[in-house]
């Protein structure tokens, strides 16, 4: 814990607020996850890992090899070649991952697309903020007997905020250009 305090004494007091406020974030996110989503989550990450594909792996090979050797051995054969219940195992075995990466998926969707929202909000008011900022500089240097009152058409042009509809509809339009 000790050297986790000691970064958190070198950042800014702003930066570990806004660290916390992240952190309060994504904290209220996972409270509001259901009972059946968390379990969901949960089996769809022990189904997506390695040791999971490698047990499957194990389980297949082990199969087909006691069927094709069992009879050797005097031992009965319980599925034949074409592995008729392997086949059926597997397929609920596929049914069962892509349907809990499914369901996650739909939930990390809607978290990313709350996130995006979000970094739009906040850029939006950057840029708001940002122009606020030249246009009082701009103000400044008219005001002040020292600086040359030259008129300075970049400064101006960025003082003024950007008009967001204005924004969207040549996005969209530029988006709509190069769809084929």
């Amino acid at each position: 814990m000790g050297e986790e305090d000691d970064l958190a004494t070198r950042l800014p007091n702003s930066v570990n607020e806004n660290i916390g406020t992240i952190a309060e974030h994504y904290e209220r996110q996972e409270q509001r996850v259901t009972p059946s989503q968390a379990i969901v989550e949960k089996t769809s990450h022990y189904l997506g890992s390695p040791g999971y594909v490698a047990a499957n792996m194990v389980f297949i090979v082990c199969w087909i090899a006691w069927n094709l050797i069992a009879p050797e051995f005097g031992f009965e054969q319980f599925d034949e070649p074409p592995f008729f219940w392997l086949q059926g195992f597997i397929g609920l075995n596929a049914l069962l991952i892509s349907t809990t990466v499914l369901i996650r998926q739909n939930r990390m969707s809607k978290l990313a697309e709350h996130n995006a929202h979000l970094h739009l909000q906040i850029s939006l008011l950057a840029e708001e903020k940002a122009s606020k900022i030249i246009a009082m500089l701009e103000e400044l240097r008219h005001d002040s007997p020292d600086v040359p009152d030259k008129i300075d058409d970049e400064a101006h042009e960025l003082a003024a905020s950007a008009d967001t509809h204005v924004v969207l509809e040549a996005i969209e339009r530029e988006q709509g250009e190069h769809q084929p």
